[in-house]
């Protein structure tokens, strides 16, 4: 499969797709923007086609109903996909379809089984109408990828292209790659992790040219092995919230205009005009040449009563589930601690969160809004990274998150959807250069989209030039693009992998996790971890786990030219 400029995907060999698009008169398919529609399933038996919910559910948030228990909810949602045999659509439900749709409501008809052409009588002629002749699950899961994106139809008159990530689930085409050899090399190198106490657990996810090669996760939350660790299951991303939160605000500032990236840190923020840092240029400190310092240790300078057990009116920063931080303290003593830190060494290569701080801060002050709810609404729910976000104890059940330290120095206690990065955590959770959390299936399809080159879902995000730019080698004195990690061109440090090659930008986290990108190779590599639980712990770099996953995945991908 190779990816063309137009940004839509052709499998060679094909991808064998029964379904076929039987009517879709409005060009509805395959869905589009997730933000501009709510979406709910109704389906004779929720058990019946659950292989189909869960599917669709990878793409959008959705909820589903049996027909025997329809809510208010459908009545509220833009769009219907109902899913069932032809016979299973009573008389009774064909007069609730002809409602919704006279309401002005889409109506998506996802036929399992049969042969006929046409609709169920009674329907109306705007009604789309997929199908797929069989009735086993993998049907199902081929009739939901067909509905948002993640195959191509080519069967019958009407044809769709792939828009999104294609999950392989064993029986979809592989492209000549050993995957079953590959996974054992993975399993193989996971396995010697956990058995040597680099991190209790893992999620591995793989994508090549659009489509889910491996998504699998190992071990347990924690080294007790009571909760075994699932592939959905959301992380602490630590410094890939660099790229994953902070940098592609930035790109989208510098896209629309509102940013330039030879303007300074003083033009942007008149709290540093008064500062050391007030000509440093926006490029420079994304590529971490300001000069910054790498690291402020600000939990050191807490004094008696800033935390404290309870939350109260004047404690309201919760750092964990037992300790709360003064109001104010990040705007009073952090930033402009930060502000007034030396600068050493400007223009040469020296990594600093101090750099994404104030990133964070331009961006906060160029669009008058935090960047929380800033991404949600232009980037994460448009493009269905659906757990991705700052402060997740908010809008998650506490086991879906990932523990990571027992802290005994700062919090006392066991962080569990609370940021590991103390600065973060001071900053209320949300910060430039750490705090943001997320499962790999949302890192997948975020990294699918910068292999596209700025479009996903038949949404375009950013210009190609604009991925170009920030993806690629930037400096004179380090690896580095802006705000990106690379590839090093000295092969002697192996980085990110002893195979990958100078195409490849992503990023590492403190916390034991990765993204990395290779357009050559049209690749997407997730490793996420927690190898800090229960303490900070160096065995996944000593063993270079994630390099060497990384490495079986270029080895099987060379084994197949």
């Amino acid at each position: 499969m190779l990816f063309y400029d137009a940004h839509v995907y052709a499998a060679e060999p094909p991808v064998i797709n029964r379904t076929e698009l039987l009517a879709d008169s409005k060009n509805f398919l395959p869905v589009g923007d997730l933000s501009k529609q709510s979406l709910v399933i109704i389906t004779p038996s929720t058990t019946k086609y659950e292989a189909f919910i869960r599917q669709a559910a990878r793409y959008a948030p959705l909820a589903a109903f049996s027909f025997a228990a329809l809510g208010s909810v459908v009545t509220q949602s833009q769009v219907i996909l109902v899913v069932a045999e032809r016979s299973e659509l009573r008389s009774d439900i064909l007069s609730r379809l002809r409602t919704y749709a006279a309401k002005g409501q889409t109506i998506v008809f996802c036929e399992i089984g049969g042969n006929s052409y046409s609709l169920p009588a009674g329907l109306s002629a705007d009604i789309i109408h997929l199908r797929n002749p069989t009735k086993t699950k993998s049907a199902q899961r081929a009739l939901a990828m067909s509905v948002f994106g993640g195959l191509p139809i080519t069967s019958g008159k009407i044809k769709r292209s792939q828009t999104r990530l294609q999950y392989d689930d064993g029986q979809l085409k592989s492209w000549g790659l050993d995957v079953a050899k590959m996974t054992q090399k993975i399993d193989a190198i996971a396995d010697e992790a956990m058995k040597e106490h680099a991190t209790p657990g893992m999620v591995v996810m793989i994508v090549k040219n659009g489509a889910v090669l491996l998504e699998k996760a190992y071990g347990f939350h924690t080294y007790d092995n009571m909760q075994r660790t699932k592939s959905n299951d959301i992380f602490d991303l630590a410094s890939v919230s660099k790229i994953a939160a902070t940098t592609p605000l930035i790109m989208h500032l510098y896209e629309t205009k509102k940013v330039q990236l030879d303007s300074t840190l003083g033009f942007y923020l008149p709290a540093a005009r008064r500062s050391n840092k007030a000509k440093t240029s926006l490029r420079t400190v994304l590529l971490h040449e300001g000069g910054f310092e790498p690291y402020i240790p600000f939990y050191r300078d807490l004094k008696p009563g800033d935390v404290q057990r309870q939350s109260s009116a004047t404690h309201q920063v919760q750092l964990a589930d037992h300790a709360f931080l003064r109001n104010e303290y990040y705007e009073q003593i952090m930033w402009p601690k930060m502000l007034a830190s030396p600068i050493k060494d400007a223009g040469k290569y020296v990594y600093s969160d101090i750099s994404m701080y104030a990133m964070k801060e331009v961006a906060e002050k160029v669009t008058q809004e935090g960047i929380e709810p800033y991404l949600q609404k232009w980037l994460y729910s448009r493009i269905g990274m659906q757990t991705t976000g700052y402060n997740p104890r908010k809008r998650f059940p506490k086991d879906r998150l990932i523990p990571t330290e027992n802290d005994t120095i700062f919090r006392n206690e066991l962080l569990q959807g609370y940021v590991h990065d103390q600065g973060a955590a001071m900053a209320n959770g949300v910060a430039g250069h750490a705090g943001l959390f997320a499962s790999a299936n949302d890192l997948a399809i975020y990294g699918q989209m910068l292999l596209n080159r700025g479009t996903y879902g038949g949404v375009r995000y950013f210009q190609s030039a604009t991925v170009d730019l920030f993806t690629s080698r930037q400096s004179l004195t380090s690896r580095r693009g802006l705000g990106f990690d690379r590839y090093d061109m000295d092969t002697s440090k192996a980085y990110p992998s002893r195979l990958s090659n100078e195409s490849v930008y992503g990023h590492t986290g403190f916390t034991g996790t990765c993204v990395w990108i290779d357009p050559k190779h049209q690749l997407v590599y997730i490793f996420l971890s927690n190898r800090v639980y229960p303490d900070v712990s160096n065995k996944l770099y000593d063993l270079n786990i994630r390099s060497r996953i990384q490495d079986a995945i270029y080895e099987t991908i060379n084994e197949a030219k």
